[in-house]
């Protein structure tokens, strides 16, 4: 059934409660944010919130699980039309650069996850979730570096992390440039290790 003309379709409020937080929590800080920003900019009732969110720890999880989940898709889009092993390595850092060039509504600050890990107490889930989410990005680089180093575990782990730390000491210096400058550095720097190797 469609809506009648010049009336749009309701969306479900928790996928506008989403949007909103993930727009504002961006822009603005977590701990910035309230649940009256977060209601208002979705449309709907401080009812809502609570009615698919236990608590704005609740929507914060949801937040960090949507944010990890978005760049997988980009990452997995591009590590699809790798050539090779080299490729799939760059891919990720693609993935990156892709998350850079979204539509930011105020522009880029860098990784949202670690912003808001930063934002969060030591301990708390949301920082435990980030962890696991980076944790799971050196893990990708790492299976595609066994498949360029054959038998070399302990090289592959090695530079691994290398290039772990080049690609987040990368996108927080792109976060405080408010662009993909550094990120394509880090690409490029990537690109001459992997062909070294």
């Amino acid at each position: 059934m469609t809506a009648p003309e010049g009336r749009g379709v309701k969306r479900p409020a928790r996928a506008s409660l989403l949007e909103a937080a993930a727009r504002l929590f961006y822009a603005d800080g977590v701990a910035a944010t309230g649940i009256d920003a977060i209601t208002t900019a979705a449309g709907v009732a401080k009812k809502s919130l609570y009615n698919n969110f236990a608590s704005k720890a609740d929507l914060v999880a949801a937040y960090l699980a949507d944010r990890h989940e978005e760049w997988l898709a980009l990452y997995r889009d591009r590590v699809a039309s790798a050539a090779g092993a080299q490729e799939r390595v760059l891919a990720v850092f693609d993935a990156y650069i892709d998350h850079a060039n979204f539509a930011y509504e105020h522009g880029f600050r860098g990784c949202g996850l670690l912003n808001a890990a930063a934002e969060l107490p030591a301990g708390a889930p949301g920082r435990q979730a980030v962890r696991q989410h980076k944790e799971e990005v050196e893990g990708l680089l790492l299976r595609h570096l066994a498949e360029l180093l054959p038998h070399q575990d302990e090289a592959a782990g090695r530079v691994a992390r290398h290039l772990a730390f080049l690609l987040e000491g990368s996108m927080a210096r792109a976060g405080l440039e408010g662009g993909d400058r550094c990120l394509h550095e880090a690409r490029i720097i990537a690109a001459r290790m992997l062909a070294e190797l």
